[in-house]
């Protein structure tokens, strides 16, 4: 247990770890200082000397002048950057924190708009009282391990973790802050590292999502802590922003980027705050992709994302895919890789009322939709504080994955079609073949597939592998009769090949 857990008085927000860490310098009860003082000695100067060198500004030394990544690669080499995400379309989001302590109460009072990792600001809960949620952040019951597990059976090929929201609390040991899971709370633990062990052994892809709002840092906040960003600061301008940008958010960035093995997505949130700017969005961009060149990154890295939907093509930035967030576009984004995250029920975070969950059939209509629309979909689960994901979420995954066993070539790889959106479901596309995505049945057993044409064959998709049907090409389209097909309880698919 750390001092921070002894000495609540202790006013731990931005402390420079890498220097003033007990257990790095050596000055307590964590010291490095073994029986040869001497020893001792040298280990804690290396470690102040460690400390210094991170404190210096880490940047390329051009990244000001830096282009984002679509400025440098050639439209092969970003293609083959982006063919792994393009072809996974199924993601898992985690959003974790201690805001799962409140649980989307304080003294009795529930946070509004039925939210649960914003209620530090929703309630304007005070840094120091809001710290006190960390000592009963133990999550005892964390296994990475069943996670990963979960998350590959029910078909998805990444996860992305929330390492720090907007209340700044991390999820693992870093060495600026005491405001992490290693400093603050009794578990003591980097919760990051298991995870990604465990991504690498299962062959899921791992990525990090990280906050540039940051409601605890006090250069985040500048002058008008405690109501950093509220309606009435919206035209102001923090004036240490820039010192957090570069003593704190980069040398995070870089423990993340260092210390995980490879990261394959950097997911950044909280952008639209009026002190980090465009030019920031690009630094930061060129900053990341020096540490992992091959990384993808999303538009929220930037300013120009009309909304959280897309990238501005007709501007210059960074940022490799859109963000549409609890919707899905009608028609996609032409031009532009994206990708929807929702949740399963209305809050990101856990809370503990929540009960509006969607079923497990609309979620898998919601993947079919994005990925007939050309995009992927992050579906997210909120942890409870002890390390337990909700039953409701477990049961969805699982039966999402039942049925992804079944029908997940008409996902995996697959993209959007050319034709227009049926009323009894939806089309994706995959080279020469179209699956069809039953989710209304048809009257009288017969399927009319409009202005689709010149295909060879018909094939029932189901749990013992293919049937044909008979089918007959008409002026309006190719007419499918479905006797003997048993309809999905989720949605039912046919394949058509040429």
């Amino acid at each position: 247990m750390r001092k921070f857990i002894n000495n609540q008085t202790r006013d731990i927000r931005g402390s420079k770890r890498a220097y003033t860490k007990e257990k790095s310098v050596g000055i307590s009860a964590f010291s490095l200082m073994g029986h040869d003082s001497m020893t001792g000695f040298c280990g804690g100067m290396a470690a102040v000397v460690l400390g210094i060198a991170l404190l210096m500004p880490c940047q390329p030394a051009n990244a000001s002048a830096v282009a984002p990544r679509a400025q440098l690669e050639t439209t092969e080499e970003r293609a083959e950057r982006m063919a792994w995400w393009k072809e996974a379309r199924f993601g898992l989001f985690i959003h974790w924190g201690v805001y799962a302590v409140p649980a989307g109460f304080h003294r009795g009072v529930a946070a509004p708009h039925y939210n649960g990792e914003w209620i530090m600001k929703q309630l304007n809960i005070p840094v120091k009282e809001y710290e006190q949620f960390a000592i009963h952040f133990d999550p005892l019951a964390y296994q990475a391990e069943q996670w990963v597990a979960l998350a590959k059976q029910a078909g998805m090929k990444y996860i992305v973790i929330t390492t720090k929201h907007h209340d700044g609390f991390c999820l693992w040991d870093s060495a600026v802050t005491e405001w992490d899971v290693a400093g603050a709370t009794l578990y003591g633990k980097d919760l990051l590292k298991p995870l990604a062990a465990a991504c690498a052994e299962a062959g899921i892809k791992l990525g990090f999502y990280y906050s540039i709002m940051d409601w605890h840092h006090p250069d985040a906040q500048g002058v008008f802590a405690p109501y950093y960003n509220t309606l009435k600061n919206q035209k102001r301008v923090n004036p240490r922003f820039p010192s957090y940008l570069e003593t704190y958010m980069k040398p995070q960035l870089k423990e993340l980027l260092s210390q995980y093995g490879p990261v394959d997505i950097l997911w950044f949130d909280g952008e639209w705050i009026p002190d980090y700017t465009s030019e920031m969005g690009k630094e930061v961009d060129a900053f990341v992709r020096s540490l992992q060149p091959d990384i993808i990154i999303n538009n929220r890295v930037d300013k120009g994302r009309q909304g959280m939907m897309g990238l501005d093509k007709e501007g210059d930035f960074a940022g490799d895919f859109g963000t549409p967030e609890q919707e899905i576009p009608d028609t996609g984004i032409a031009g532009v890789d994206w990708e929807s995250c929702m949740t399963m029920n209305m809050t990101w975070g856990y809370r503990k009322d929540d009960n509006a969950w969607k079923s497990s059939r609309t979620l898998v209509h919601n993947l079919i939709d994005s990925v007939s629309k050309g995009g992927n979909f992050l579906l997210n689960i909120g942890p409870k504080a002890d390390g337990v994901i909700p039953k409701e979420s477990v049961e969805r995954l699982e039966q999402m994955g039942r049925w992804m066993s079944v029908h997940g070539e008409s996902i995996y790889g697959a993209d959007a079609s050319q034709v227009a959106k049926p009323d009894w479901g939806r089309y994706t596309t995959k080279r020469d073949t179209v699956y069809a995505h039953l989710v209304d049945w048809p009257k009288n057993d017969t399927l009319l597939l409009k202005e689709v044409k010149g295909f060879s064959s018909v094939e029932w998709l189901h749990e013992g592998g293919r049937t044909k049907l008979s089918f007959k090409e008409t002026a309006e389209g190719i007419r499918v009769r479905l006797k003997g097909v048993t309809p999905d309880a989720f949605a039912t698919v046919l394949v058509l090949t040429k």
